[in-house]
């Protein structure tokens, strides 16, 4: 929405015969904007306070003629609810399918928590399916809710505050706090509601835009958020005679053990994303008879839900995290991973998109698969210290574990962070305990080479 301070008065005109018969007129920006009244006294009065707002400097909309203040005091009769769906349907079709759905998941949770004080409703899991798969999801809207979602959803628009009283700071600290808490009460992850947090705090200065708020009421409001250690814990990454050994667990089990046993080295050697593994095609890959090779990575792909996506896929495809559509990120790979990738293309073949790694139905691997080999491998090789660890519980700490070597390594940072595809800050705020050894090793360089020019005469 543009505001203008265009803004022309027209003296009260007079049509007799009208039950209204006093008009006001204005204009914004050229676009020609009237009210009636009964009396002239109130026409006057009327057009006194818009003249006023023009004097004070007030722009105004030229859509309704009305100066911002009136628009907001209007619009804030607009519930949260209505809002929020609202910026659901301006931003959907420029959204990725992973990214709606995220979305909806934040704004479900504050939106149930947003209502007049006292409220809730009888069946608080069913209200917030309903407003998550239903209200905040454009895809839904050609169909109506079915019956149970419908009477939720009635009771929430009912009860939705109105944006007026989301300038409240204990009403937002409600709203707030709901962020940190699952649907069952206990706590939520601090990652998760920093995350759902972003999502609302775009959803208010949206607002602001639209003239919703004269300011972004978040901004300035005393309340702490969960502490997120975005650090990477040490103990939870396996140093390389461990990553050799889970390895080689993965590839000694039966089923989908083999197939996923150069995935899992792509994960350590290469320091990939899994949606990063999933999305490798053999077209990317440089894996020559001996010596290192390189992948050129271009893109991942990301289960999102098909009722997400504009075509019922399940699945999509991104670019790179964090860069343009058609960037590219080489990664030299040691010959190990050279080796593990040739032997997988000669036994399992490739699929017909030229990816390297499919399912047995030759589909992208699925998530819960390669979980459930992980957890295999690490129950037949770990001892029970190293499970009450958590000691590499997740396969993404492979990852870790790769970037962390490289940084053990003594490879510069900066050149860390580029294979890894991050920004050096990340690099730095995730491996701060690991980078401590790099630094040492930088100040004895350092000293050595102070010590070599160091002037014999002063020493003495």
């Amino acid at each position: 929405m543009v505001l203008s301070y265009k803004v022309r008065f027209w003296e009260i005109r007079e049509r007799s015969g009208r039950a209204k018969a006093f008009d006001v007129r204005w204009t914004v920006n050229g676009r020609e904007k009237s009210e009636s009244f009964l009396t002239k006294a109130l026409a006057e009065s009327r057009r006194a306070k818009l003249m006023t707002a023009a004097r004070e400097g007030e722009p105004f909309d030229p859509k309704t003629g009305l100066p911002a203040s009136e628009l907001r005091a209007l619009r804030q009769r607009i519930t949260w609810y209505t809002l929020a769906r609202e910026y659901i349907d301006d931003r959907w079709e420029r959204t990725p399918g992973n990214t709606r759905r995220t979305i909806a998941e934040a704004l479900a949770t504050i939106t149930v928590a947003f209502v007049e004080k006292g409220a809730a409703y009888h069946q608080p899991y069913l209200l917030r399916r309903a407003v998550y798969s239903w209200a905040l999801n454009k895809n839904s809207w050609a169909h109506e809710p079915r019956g149970d979602w419908a009477a939720a959803l009635a009771w929430l628009e009912r009860k939705s505050l109105p944006l007026g009283e989301l300038e409240d700071p204990d009403v937002l600290r409600r709203g707030l706090d709901a962020l940190c808490r699952k649907l069952d009460g206990t706590v939520a992850a601090a990652k998760t509601t920093k995350r759902k947090k972003a999502a609302v705090n775009e959803v208010f200065s949206t607002a602001v835009e639209k003239g919703y708020f004269a300011h972004n009421p978040l901004v300035g409001l005393r309340w702490t958020a969960p502490a997120v250690d975005d650090e990477v814990d040490p103990d939870c990454v396996p140093n390389p005679i461990q990553v050799t050994r889970l390895l080689e667990a993965v590839r000694r089990l039966p089923g989908r053990g083999p197939h996923l046993y150069a995935f899992f080295g792509c994960m350590y050697y290469a320091a990939m994303r899994p949606a990063e593994v999933i999305h490798l095609k053999k077209s990317q890959c440089r894996l020559p008879v001996t010596g290192w090779g390189l992948l050129n990575l271009k893109g991942g792909v990301v289960a999102v839900g098909k009722e997400w996506t504009d075509d019922g896929s399940v699945h999509e495809i991104h670019s790179l995290k964090r860069r343009a559509t058609k960037a590219t990120r080489p990664v030299p790979v040691p010959p190990v991973l050279v080796r593990m990738l040739r032997e997988h293309i000669a036994r399992f073949g490739i699929a017909p998109d030229g990816r390297i790694f499919q399912n047995a139905a030759g589909n992208y691997i699925d998530s819960s698969a390669y979980n459930i080999t992980w957890n295999r491998a690490r129950e037949a090789v770990f001892t029970v210290d190293e499970h009450a660890l958590n000691l590499a519980k997740r396969p993404y700490d492979l990852r870790h574990a790769g970037i962390s070597f490289w940084l053990a390594s003594g490879v510069d940072p900066a050149e860390c962070a580029r294979r890894a595809g991050q920004s050096i800050h990340v690099l730095f705020r995730y491996y701060a305990k690991f980078l401590a050894g790099t630094r040492d090793r930088a100040n004895e360089l350092i000293e050595r080479s102070m010590d070599r020019w160091e002037d014999p005469q002063v020493r003495g």
